[in-house]
């Protein structure tokens, strides 16, 4: 259900939207998902890399260290194996001549400080430097002296220590022993061979190693886990800091993490050979989580820059794409508006130029199609005219003709002559050559010649007055559109009135226009009626309403909906009709 409402929504979310929007955002959002899962499989495989390389590189640079050191002891322990070969062939030299020999080599490594053989009682045999020994040193009992009493023949490493045996300068030292026997005057002696070696050197050695910016290297011996070295020695010493030694006593060599000291630390192992240290790399793992954020930091600058490149470069593609749909659909607005003049320029043979061919294919048939449409409606309006005019005509002459009959009835030959003759101008203007189009003076006539048979019809019951400007006479209008509301004025105003009527014609300009009026002085039209009139809702029993209509919708088709005609009538007082056509249309003879 969520996930539907969810869909919906965003269905929601891009409809209305443009192409381009759409094109530009799709883009982005999909460049988006796959930077960000590229990207997490980088962070991943990259941090995992320097991961490894940090537990790599530690392994390298300890590694070095033990090949360095092993290097420098195994030096240390050739010269101790000259020395102890010297002192091994001593009894056929002299003491004076054996350090000689001794002292000749040991000029050649300024690292060594001192060289000693001793009886197995501690006595002095012989020793370098050339000073006197200091008393109360309890030789016997140092660790390297007993250490070279119980394994014979077997070269051991102190522990660093003050060499003390000496007066004079106190070196910080590391003593090399080993158990010997010596020939003396045919005798053979147990003795002690030692050899101290400065201990800066191993420092300087040491202190050079750095496991990033934090991280160091110590040494610890394999039997009991005494500190051999430290970079801070004296923070051991005083208790500042601690190492722990008894999880590194339990590798030979490798890697772990330790987090005793409170902090995670990678740790990694070495054994130096034949002697027994360990050599135990720190390197602290914040400084590799440093890296990860560097790296982390990197990639998500690296994502800004693609997306905002990549939202950059589908903005510009999508604009590309979607301009000439943008085109196409203003095009289509301006047709919607009724501009059919228009034509697309088509680029290219993609889907949208093919759309763009079949739009212009499109607005040329619609051109067409509207010409024939106009063309067809031309000639529909012409046979309305014609037909409303046909309406007019016959209606007009079976009510003359009847009048004709009725008084050639009586005798009334001279009145039946200038009935006949007016009839005849009558039709002669009606005719006028085929033409609709007549000047308002024709239209004048015409009507003058109806009302005098109007006139004589009713026995001079009405007289009528005509009066028209100069300057409309030349108006062109349709013809035949007086007659039949001067006729509607005789039915219902000039035959029921008692006193004599009065029918009033003028034609005047009025502004742009042509007024052309019909007032009667009859009775009036009650207003239900009058409603009717134009409508062509008039009952044929109360007159030629049918008339009227046709005169107004034969105004309005020809010249606009704003001309044709307005009705005005109050009862007992008369009704005026006004014709309204533009005072100079020049459209004679058209729309018929």
């Amino acid at each position: 259900m969520k996930a539907g409402r969810w869909r919906r929504k965003l269905l929601d979310t891009w409809r209305g939207k443009s192409i381009q929007f759409i094109i530009t955002a799709s883009f982005t959002l999909i460049t988006l998902l796959v930077m960000i899962v590229v990207s997490g499989i980088l962070y991943n495989k990259f941090s995992g890399t320097a991961e490894q390389n940090a537990f790599l590189s530690n392994e390298q640079i300890v590694e070095q260290v033990k090949y360095n050191l092993e290097i420098y002891l195994q030096n240390m322990a050739q010269v101790f194996e000259k020395v102890d070969s010297k002192v091994r062939a001593g009894d056929a030299v002299s003491n004076e001549r054996l350090l000689e020999q001794i002292g000749t080599i040991l000029e050649t490594r300024s690292d060594v400080v001192s060289m000693g053989l001793f009886g197995e009682d501690g006595t002095l045999i012989n020793g370098l430097p050339a000073a006197p020994m200091r008393a109360n040193t309890r030789l016997t009992e140092q660790s390297w002296f007993r250490a070279a009493l119980e394994n014979p023949n077997h070269l051991t490493f102190s522990l660093p220590h003050v060499q003390n045996l000496y007066k004079g300068e106190y070196k910080w030292v590391v003593s090399m022993s080993k158990g010997i026997k010596i020939n003396r005057e045919g005798r053979t002696y147990n003795a002690v061979l030692l050899v101290d070696v400065n201990f800066r050197t191993i420092d300087d050695l040491l202190r050079r190693v750095s496991l990033g910016k934090k991280g160091y290297v110590y040494i610890i011996d394999d039997s009991a886990g005494n500190i051999v070295y430290h970079p801070q020695q004296q923070l051991i010493y005083a208790g500042l800091k601690y190492e722990n030694v008894e999880q590194a006593l339990k590798y030979t060599f490798g890697n772990y993490v330790d987090s005793s000291s409170g902090e995670k630390r990678l740790i990694t192992i070495k054994t130096v050979n034949n002697i027994g240290w360990k050599i135990i790399g720190v390197s602290y793992m914040d400084e590799i989580v440093t890296t990860r954020k560097e790296i982390g930091t990197f990639i998500s600058w690296l994502l800004l820059f693609v997306i905002v490149f990549v939202l950059l470069i589908s903005a510009f593609m999508s604009a590309r794409i979607s301009m000439p749909i943008k085109r196409l659909e203003r095009s289509m607005r301006k047709v919607e508006q009724g501009d059919f003049d228009i034509h697309l320029e088509v680029q290219g043979e993609d889907e949208v130029g093919r759309l763009s061919r079949r739009f212009n294919f499109m607005v040329v048939r619609i051109r067409e199609l509207m010409g024939q449409i106009i063309h067809e409606q031309e000639a529909k309006r012409k046979g309305e005219l014609e037909v409303l005019q046909a309406q007019i005509n016959p209606h007009f002459l079976y009510n003359t003709l009847n009048s004709v009959v009725r008084m050639a009835g009586s005798g009334k030959s001279e009145e039946v002559i200038t009935m006949i003759t007016s009839l005849s101008k009558f039709f002669r203007i009606s005719l006028s050559k085929g033409k609709h189009i007549i000047p308002v003076q024709d239209e004048l006539e015409h009507v003058r010649h109806y009302l005098i048979i109007q006139k004589m019809r009713y026995k001079r019951k009405f007289d009528f007055v005509i009066e028209a400007d100069d300057e409309v006479l030349a108006v062109p209008t349709l013809k035949l559109i007086l007659q039949p509301i001067v006729e509607n004025a005789i039915y219902h105003a000039m035959e029921i009135m008692v006193d004599d009527g009065l029918i009033e014609i003028a034609a005047e300009r009025l502004g742009s226009r042509v007024r052309l009026q019909v007032r009667d002085n009859g009775p009036g039209i009650p207003p239900d009626k009058l409603e009717r009139l134009l409508s062509g809702d008039a009952r044929s029993d109360e007159g030629s309403g049918v008339g009227v209509k046709n005169v107004h919708e034969r105004i309005r088709l020809h010249f606009g909906e704003s001309y044709g005609l307005e009705i005005e009538s109050k009862l007992e007082v008369g009704t005026t009709v006004t014709l309204w056509i533009p005072f100079d249309s020049g459209r004679e003879g058209a729309g018929v």
